[in-house]
């Protein structure tokens, strides 16, 4: 998604054709009804999960009701299309990873929106890493013995995910890629299917994002190989990284963006932004966050647009060489 400063300031040009002064006064009394948080992922991950929690702390903060509504399907393309199609008006925004926002677009031939045009970001949420995981009795006791069988035995190793194009596959295929490694995808509708998967061995591993897999490898459930993050969890010390683990500069993350419809009248996003830098901030929610090693980030709008620009190219270019096409 090409967002740059302009793309931050996408309301203060379009206004839906209010005047300055009655979109301020809009912007002072909002919300006046409650707010849809949508998230395109189903119940239970690591994006519903940020997203209950911001919404918790909006509705506080606002005095008005902020409701996630979980719309899943399509790698989150699904619940974007929604977004793209709300009134601009700041009762409808979004929380989205970027394996929607920065690799969906790369998967798919025609998006029901325009990726560059129809949202306005009000920042940077949070970010976390994903743990390779595997069932407690797999045979693979280190990254390195998982990736040397894939070379032994190419496209027959299998491993799950929450979709085409979403972090926890392109994750797997970055990996791949760099050991010269190749792996047989099977995508689920969710990260908890895919786990389930894992457990009931239908599929040898999956890339789990923090806050599903920390419970399971605290209770034996799931096995970690390696966690994604450039520094070790400091939840799960003694898992090594990937980059530890024999593939030097290997980074790989899921991150959370909050956004609006394009359109939505910039004071509205300013207050939205200040208020959930704050609250991703606050020592209350960085204590909620932290056993789960998820890491507050609380951007800006104007910060996003590099971020972003940085997360396209990386991913695009990665669909690209590996013609990775959706399933």
């Amino acid at each position: 998604m090409r967002l740059t400063r302009r793309h931050a300031l996408l309301g203060s040009m379009a206004l839906a054709g209010l005047p300055a002064g009655r979109a301020l006064a809009q912007a002072a009394n909002y919300p006046t009804h409650p707010v849809s948080v949508i998230v395109p992922f189903a119940p239970g991950g690591s994006t519903d999960f940020v997203a209950r929690l911001l919404a918790q702390h909006l509705s506080t903060r606002f005095g008005q009701q902020f409701v996630v509504d979980n719309r899943a399907g399509a790698s989150g393309t699904v619940g974007q299309a929604f977004l793209a199609r709300a009134r601009p008006d700041g009762y409808t925004l979004g929380v989205v990873p970027n394996g929607t926002f920065a690799m969906a677009p790369f998967m798919f031939e025609r998006l029901p929106y325009d990726n560059d045009r129809a949202f306005a970001p009000i920042g940077m949420l949070a970010t976390n890493a994903m743990f390779i995981c595997v069932a407690p009795n797999a045979p693979y006791r280190t990254l390195q013995d998982l990736l040397a069988a894939a070379k032994s035995r190419p496209g027959t190793i299998s491993y799950a995910s929450a979709g085409s194009g979403v972090a926890n596959h392109l994750g797997v295929e970055l990996m791949l890629d760099m050991a010269g490694a190749s792996m047989l995808h099977v995508p689920y509708r969710s990260g908890a299917q895919g786990v389930q998967a894992v457990m009931a061995k239908e599929t040898a591993l999956s890339f789990v994002d923090s806050v599903t897999a920390v419970p399971y490898l605290r209770s034996g459930e799931l096995r970690a190989l390696a966690v994604t993050s450039a520094e070790r969890s400091k939840e799960v010390p003694d898992v090594p990284t990937v980059a530890e683990s024999g593939l030097p500069g290997y980074r790989a993350s899921t991150d959370f963006g909050f956004f609006a419809p394009a359109g939505t009248p910039e004071p509205i996003i300013r207050q939205l932004a200040e208020a959930a830098r704050t609250i991703m901030l606050s020592p209350e929610v960085r204590e909620k966050l932290a056993p789960l090693s998820i890491d507050p980030v609380g951007g800006t709008p104007e910060q996003f647009g590099p971020y972003a620009e940085e997360e396209r190219n990386r991913w695009g270019g990665l669909i690209r060489k590996r013609n990775i096409k959706p399933e």
